[in-house]
């Protein structure tokens, strides 16, 4: 995925019909485009411009002066003072070079309050730093704008001009009743030329790509660089999008663009607004995506649910009763789906709330109140789980590498002993058994299993030996099941689990 610093959604009447008027005699010398018009598309205007004509003065250019710090590639070699990076070839102190960037925006009050993304106005590299952003209108007319605020996970900031007249402004429109195949016009600035204009159609809506929060409008109208934190219009000239990404292998448009639905962009807008920060709703879990293997081996369907991985001690899931290995299908009564996700639901859920929060374990549903708490920053989050670097316990052992070959899971395990419970760096309780080699043909080594990672469950189900283990992958053998679900420890993580297929034989 990429930022587009743009906008998107332009209506190119392709594909409407032609209509031909014309009595021409047989064999007369007339132009082939003698008396055509293009027929407006059902629902749409004949021509865009007396729209745009009302809705480009508050379409708006952002830009911004940048400081970064670049270190000097040349230190220490003759060259380092040649590119003004020091004296004497030394070069090794950092030097402060001057950057720039550009998006859009618009303006959503008559007193200049303006919308883009957060990713236009934020520092582009890291060590730098934003020194003035400033905002051009159609008229050519600049100020210096002050950032409100801004909100990272959705990509949206909040700016302020001060004019000394009104200013024309738009509003936004029900972003819940776009469709599949809505016309939806864009003006934007793309690769710096101001007040572009651009139209398609919705091509998809409640599009993910990647982020806990992903809710877009995917369109097929022109989205470019400097077109990000421009609005999508529909056919009413109402703000039903921000545009903020692009998918393209080229850095330009393929005609896959992203837009910011209103209704997910409106709450974060007028939060940041008021100068407070964005509060998001938070259980205390890492999860994952119920794929088809996990899926397999639990006996459930696909596509429906979240898988968790873990449990934070002490916060909402931990106290109402959740437990790492439970699938969450249900949250306040909102299903949970690839399109409403865990995440996407807690986080507009109040802080403080008691929720009821529907869960498989063990093949058996169950509901469970939990009380709602407040998502920390992300980089706590990122400590909470463990994310730490890893190692292997020891060097290859080939002669464990052909066991691996003839067992289904395709791993080779062993016992844990004190000795080895020392040497991977896991806590002095674990139980399970160790692997010692992994077939690097199978599911297992696809997934990312290694030698020395712990299996501390299967199927739900402890594992003490490798015996336990050879049992549990046979059972599933006979309840017709292609998958098992393995809880795996690794030094430096938390555990985690990895739907495993079996090898056919």
């Amino acid at each position: 995925m990429r930022y587009a610093y743009a906008i998107t959604a332009a209506l190119l009447l392709g594909g409407t019909a032609i209509a031909v008027t014309s009595n021409q005699q047989l064999g007369a010398q007339t132009a082939q485009n003698e008396g055509l018009q293009a027929a407006a598309p059902a629902g749409a205007p004949v021509s865009l411009a007396d729209m745009v004509e009302k809705l480009q003065p508050a379409v708006v250019n952002i830009s911004t002066k940048q400081r970064v710090q670049v270190q000097n590639p040349f230190a220490g070699t003759p060259f380092g003072d040649l590119f003004g990076f020091g004296q004497g070839g030394g070069g090794g102190q950092p030097q402060t070079r001057q950057a720039q960037s550009l998006g859009s925006g618009f303006i959503i009050s008559s007193d200049g309050y303006i919308v883009t993304n957060n990713h236009v106005v934020a520092p582009g590299a890291e060590g730098a730093s934003v020194d003035s952003i400033t905002v051009t209108l159609t008229n050519r007319e600049e100020y210096t704008a002050t950032l409100v605020g801004r909100d990272p996970a959705t990509d949206l900031a909040v700016l302020k001009i001060d004019a000394k007249k009104p200013l024309p402004f738009v509003k936004f429109g029900d972003s819940t009743k776009a469709r599949v195949g809505d016309w939806v016009v864009a003006i934007g600035n793309p690769y710096a030329l101001s007040g572009t204009v651009t139209a398609g159609i919705i091509s998809a809506v409640h599009r993910t790509t990647g982020g806990a929060y992903d809710r877009f409008i995917q369109t097929d109208a022109s989205i470019n660089q400097g077109n990000s934190g421009g609005p999508m219009f529909d056919m009413r000239g109402n703000v039903i999008g921000i545009n903020s990404q692009i998918l393209s292998p080229s850095g330009g448009n393929v005609g896959i663009g992203f837009a910011i639905p209103a209704e997910q962009a409106m709450p974060v807008i007028d939060t940041l607004r008021k100068g407070q920060s964005v509060k998001r709703g938070y259980l205390g879990v890492q999860i994952s995506p119920l794929s088809e293997d996990m899926a397999d081996s639990l006996g459930l369907a696909k596509n429906r649910g979240e898988f968790i991985q873990s449990v934070e001690p002490g916060q909402g899931a931990d106290k109402a009763g959740i437990k790492a290995g439970d699938v969450i299908v249900r949250v306040n009564s909102r299903e949970v789906t690839p399109d409403e996700t865990l995440s996407y639901i807690v986080a507009s859920l109040p802080i403080g709330s008691k929720v009821p929060i529907e869960l498989i374990r063990g093949g058996q549903r169950q509901t469970v109140t939990a009380v709602v708490g407040q998502r920390p920053p992300e980089e706590q989050l990122a400590n909470s789980f463990g994310n730490n670097p890893d190692e292997d316990f020891s060097q290859p052992d080939n002669q464990q590498s052909g066991a691996a070959a003839q067992q289904s899971l395709g791993v080779a395990v062993q016992a844990l002993t004190p000795a080895i419970i020392r040497q991977l760096g896991v806590p002095a309780d674990t139980r399970g058994v160790v692997i010692s080699a992994v077939d690097q043909s199978t599911d297992a080594a696809a997934k990312g299993l290694r030698r020395g990672d712990v299996i501390l469950s299967a199927n739900n189900a402890p594992v003490t030996s490798e015996a336990n283990l050879n049992t549990i992958v046979a059972q599933a053998k006979t309840q017709g099941r292609n998958a098992v679900l393995l809880q795996v420890l690794r030094r430096g993580q938390a555990a985690l689990f990895v739907g495993v297929r079996l090898r056919d034989k």
